[in-house]
């Protein structure tokens, strides 16, 4: 069912997508070659608490960690561990909040050092595809027309998007409805209505669309071993322009 909130419900979650959208900011600041990916996630998780919040993912379906820390080849759901952030890596970093009962949700991709220009291309594609999905959450569009934009830019570029995980709803829960598809026809999907608040969230692969999961249950990578890139934010649709609730 989708949900659609009122002007106070929209005030709370803009409060809690900055929570997230300040603390990837903080990650910038803070990721850097020799560092763990646990030990990211415990900056990631004191900058959530420290601002009042509670980090949404962790126990979200047993999930053990307060973000989603993937690098390189590997898509999204990665868990912190003992893994090592090197020069040249590219580390996607999935973060959600609870605020007053309310979710943030939003997700960047970080180079760290100098990277190869493969990379350079698929974060700037995939960054380029996110805005292209959100100026078309308006008001009177059609859900399809998201996802046809974030799928053009993407495979003019000659990447692939991602088709088994999509964005989605969001709200007093994680994941709301509608589903959020990557790719798809314009002419597809429910009517945009003011009130309802989405995460858009391309997920590009260098290589191809396909993707497995490992056997830890939850981070997804690319079956070709080829880089991918994460970019998300929490969109509002209103009676004029779209209003991206993760930012600082």
């Amino acid at each position: 069912m989708i949900v659609l909130k009122m002007k106070e419900e929209i005030d709370i979650m803009r409060r809690a997508g900055k929570v997230v959208a300040r603390t990837l900011d903080v990650v910038s600041e803070s990721i850097a070659p020799g560092m763990t990916t646990a030990e990211l996630d415990k900056i990631i998780e004191g900058s959530i608490r420290a601002q009042g919040a509670v980090p949404a993912f962790k126990g979200y379906q047993g999930f053990p960690a307060a973000a989603c820390i993937s690098i390189n080849e590997e898509v999204v759901h990665g868990i912190p561990g003992d893994r090592v952030i090197k020069e040249g890596d590219i580390v996607s970093v999935d973060i959600g909040s609870i605020l007053d009962e309310y979710y943030g949700d939003s997700a960047r991709t970080f180079a760290v050092g100098k990277i190869s220009e493969q990379k350079v291309q698929l974060m700037d594609s995939t960054l380029r595809a996110l805005k292209a999905g959100i100026d078309k959450a308006r008001k009177d569009n059609r859900l399809g027309e998201i996802s046809a934009a974030v799928q053009q830019v993407a495979e003019s570029d000659g990447y692939a998007v991602v088709r088994q995980l999509v964005g989605h709803g969001i709200g007093r829960q994680m994941h709301e409805e509608p589903q959020v598809p990557n790719f798809g026809s314009a002419t597809e999907g429910p009517l945009l209505k003011a009130g309802m608040v989405i995460a858009i969230e391309p997920m590009i692969n260098a290589g191809t669309y396909e993707v497995k999961t490992m056997p830890d249950g939850w981070t997804v990578v690319t079956v070709d071993g080829q880089p991918s890139a994460h970019f998300e934010h929490t969109v509002a649709i209103t009676d004029d322009v779209p209003n991206i609730l993760s930012l600082a």
